[in-house]
């Protein structure tokens, strides 16, 4: 593949969760038309690609992951016309647009599970997980759902049970049957020769299942705390071999098309090694998240631990993916930084200049941190089951402004889920402001859109540095210097060029052997040749 079609390397790119970026008609509630107005915005702060959480036809018991319609949109979002029109207005301005695709499983209210729980002779039957009780009358296995509670809800009209590692509102699909494969094939093609530039796979690792549906094996202390929550590990009904003939399959199909369309995993596994068998062997998933770096806490030694398995671990010719969150996890300038600016901007320039594809989550450019969600409020199935442990607080309303309605909805309309503190971080105020976390944000796609090493040189971890500072260069001439410390720190043997800070102070002086940095401050340096 030559580098033309390998933008994604380069590319820096921002995920939009459904309902929260921009409401055009007054509803309170996200939509296609909304992201179209603000693709200037895009635009001018350099994102190569914009990532769309599911816009396809839902009843949104779990807010778009639950689908009805995977050929057509969310009513409430748009229409097909307003995707036509969102990607040729994003094309125009140099931006793809990705969808998102959940293969795992459908909506309860899909036609095809509608059929399928008609009659057990229905020819959609075995589109779908369905199993006889055991001789007690319980569930085939011990498997428990990600959301709490059995995987299994046995139907009293056919009296089987059906198989859900989400909701019972989302049963899963049986990827054994060839008649399945066939026609997400046949879903890829509708959306790619719509223009789509690829798709972000929904729990890429768990839509094959173990055909004998063996019980998981009980978690360990030492496992991930999902899998002590759950009481098991998810040995049987995730990451099974089988998988990785499906994306090989949606590759080989993603490259039929000029250029190739991108397929990025949601690999949510918990260590590297396993995330990297994701890639295969070149012939899998071209980028696929890096869930350990989400899940680590914001210190040096366990961030560039991460970074360096990483890079050891993916094969040669691939390429990493870094992000700090997304619509599943809180907010990393709350997470990681506890609302500090000054860690929100070592966050954004550890993202920005590592090698790899970024993805930042919408409102990470404005160190928008999570929002205090009222009980009465809560939406998210997690946290109406998990009090406390809900994702409403990551998936609030963009804050464009800090009028009434935030210049993402009506003024007079209460939306989908309550704004945060618009006075703190909003967009009209923070692009006025040349020392602001969006100014910085923008000014630091722009140095690594204009710098060769920072985009794609290669990453080597500077060993000899004081403790809490991570260093490392890119290339052969970029040296990136984060001071996790409080404390001013130096390293010696460097000169060059400054070319950003995050605390946008000597940017443009030279380093002549000694570089300091002050406490909690990250630095950007040409080096001399």
């Amino acid at each position: 593949m030559d580098d033309a079609n390998r933008w994604w390397r380069d590319g820096v790119l921002s995920q939009i969760y459904p309902r929260s970026f921009a409401d055009s008609n007054g509803d309170g509630v996200w939509d296609l038309r909304g992201i179209i107005s603000r693709l200037d915005h895009l635009a001018w702060l350099g994102i190569d690609a914009i990532w769309l959480d599911p816009i396809t036809v839902s009843p949104n018991r779990d807010w778009g992951y639950d689908v009805a319609d995977f050929t057509d949109v969310e009513p409430s979002l748009g229409s097909l016309a307003d995707v036509d029109e969102l990607i040729a207005e994003a094309s125009r301005r140099g931006i793809r647009v990705i969808l998102d695709i959940v293969p795992n499983h459908t909506s309860i209210e899909h036609p095809w599970f509608t059929a399928s729980r008609a009659s057990c002779d229905d020819p959609k039957r075995d589109w779908f997980v369905w199993v006889d009780p055991e001789p007690d009358g319980g569930p085939p296995n011990n498997w428990r759902s990600n959301f709490g509670g059995p995987a299994w809800t046995l139907d009293d009209a056919t009296g089987q049970y059906y198989l859900h590692n989400f909701t019972p509102g989302q049963p899963d699909l049986n990827w054994w049957n060839d008649e399945v494969r066939a026609e997400f094939d046949q879903i890829l093609r509708f959306w790619f020769e719509r223009g789509v530039a690829g798709f972000r796979i929904d729990v890429a690792h768990m839509v094959v299942k173990d055909r004998e549906l063996r019980d998981n094996p009980s978690a360990t202390a030492n496992d991930p705390l999902l899998d002590q929550v759950m009481g098991q590990r998810q040995v049987y009904n995730a990451n099974r071999p089988e998988v990785h003939e499906l994306h090989r399959r949606w590759r080989s199909l993603a490259e039929e098309y000029d250029p190739p369309r991108l397929l990025v995993g949601e690999t949510f596994v918990h260590d590297v090694a396993t995330m990297a068998s994701y890639y295969g062997a070149g012939d899998q998933l071209q980028l696929c998240f890096n869930i350990p770096l989400v899940q680590r806490p914001f210190e040096v030694d366990a961030l560039r631990e991460v970074v360096e398995e990483t890079e050891r671990a993916i094969p040669e010719g691939s390429w990493p993916v870094w992000t700090g969150g997304n619509h599943d996890v809180s907010r990393f300038p709350t997470r990681w930084a506890a609302g500090d600016a000054r860690r929100t901007r070592l966050g954004l320039m550890m993202l920005l200049a590592l090698r790899g594809t970024a993805f930042l989550y919408y409102g990470d450019e404005l160190g928008l941190v999570d929002t205090e969600i009222p009980t009465d409020r809560i939406l998210d199935p997690v946290g109406i089951t998990f009090p406390g442990f809900g994702r409403d607080p990551e998936r609030t309303p963009m804050p464009w402004s800090s009028a009434p309605g935030a210049g993402f909805t009506d003024a007079t309309v209460e939306p989908w889920l309550p704004f945060g503190d618009l006075a703190a971080a909003n967009v009209e105020d923070q692009r006025r402001d040349p020392e602001s976390t969006l100014s910085f944000t923008r000014d630091l796609i722009q140095l690594r859109g204009a710098v060769p090493d920072l985009r794609s040189g290669d990453y080597e971890t500077v060993a000899e540095t004081p403790d809490g500072v991570w260093a490392w260069k890119r290339g052969g001439r970029v040296l990136a210097v984060l001071n996790f410390t409080e404390h001013p720190q130096a390293i010696d043997g460097v000169s060059g060029l400054i070319r950003l800070t995050t605390t946008r102070h000597r940017e443009g002086e030279r380093v002549e052997g000694n570089l300091a940095v002050i406490g909690l401050e990250g630095v950007i340096v040409w080096l001399d040749e």
